[in-house]
């Protein structure tokens, strides 16, 4: 993936298994986000194809793609901020159902999934940073997808949250999802990860599980050598 003279992304290819969680971990600028577009479809991708549920979907709106089972949650939250915490979520339920009522429903049933029943009908704005980040999820989930990415799923949450996100990912592994996860915190990604892509400058420079990537000299001089595990 290319922009101009920059090349962002360079001759990344992987899959991910159903049910798998895999993470893609590295520095700032590693490529890890714009993977996460072109997947999404926000960008198309420089020269390569992508394939998802054995379809190719390359070519395909960010809209078709949602619609056919993949949804993603981003770093920065974008919530409604004058909507509801049920409002949000039914944004995403609505395009399954024929009545507002059947939305409302569907939707409480993932803002309970995400715990945050006590905040259903406060709006969006009202919410701290973790709750934001859990919103997402439910708002994602909502679309009833196959394959879910969570872009920084504890970036800037409190470390008191941390653990309840990592249940809540768990959980929704646990609901039949796969996933792709991007995160900083190494501990977070042994936890949760089956397998990681360690990225730097736009190259996979490493690939295996949690543990073996932690061992790996190149991942342990760029991104683990201050021993937080956060670049």
């Amino acid at each position: 993936m290319a922009f101009g003279g920059i090349v962002a992304v360079d001759n990344l290819s992987f899959s991910v298994q159903p049910g798998e969680i895999l993470a893609l971990m590295g520095p700032n600028g590693a490529g890890k986000t714009t993977t996460f577009h072109v997947i999404a479809g926000v960008h198309a991708p420089t020269k390569g194809r992508i394939t998802f549920d054995g379809h190719e979907i390359t070519d395909t709106r960010p809209d078709r793609r949602c619609r056919a089972g993949l949804a993603r949650t981003f770093q920065i939250t974008q919530p409604f901020d004058e909507l509801t915490v049920v409002e949000n979520v039914m944004v995403g339920a609505i395009a399954h159902h024929r009545s507002m009522a059947d939305a409302r429903v569907e939707a409480r049933r993932y803002v309970d999934m995400v715990g945050l029943s006590e905040r259903a009908d406060i709006l969006a704005k009202g919410l701290s940073t973790g709750q934001r980040k859990r919103l997402e999820m439910a708002r994602a989930m909502a679309t009833r997808p196959k394959l879910l990415l969570l872009d920084e799923v504890t970036g800037g949450v409190d470390m008191a949250s941390v653990p309840g996100l990592i249940e809540l990912v768990k959980r929704l592994r646990g609901e039949g999802l796969t996933l792709i996860i991007i995160e900083h915190n190494m501990k977070v990604i042994t936890e949760l990860a089956d397998r990681a892509i360690f990225m730097n400058r736009g190259v996979r420079m490493a690939e295996g599980t949690p543990a073996e990537i932690a061992r790996h000299p190149e991942v342990i001089e760029l991104y683990l050598g201050d021993g937080d595990g956060h670049g």
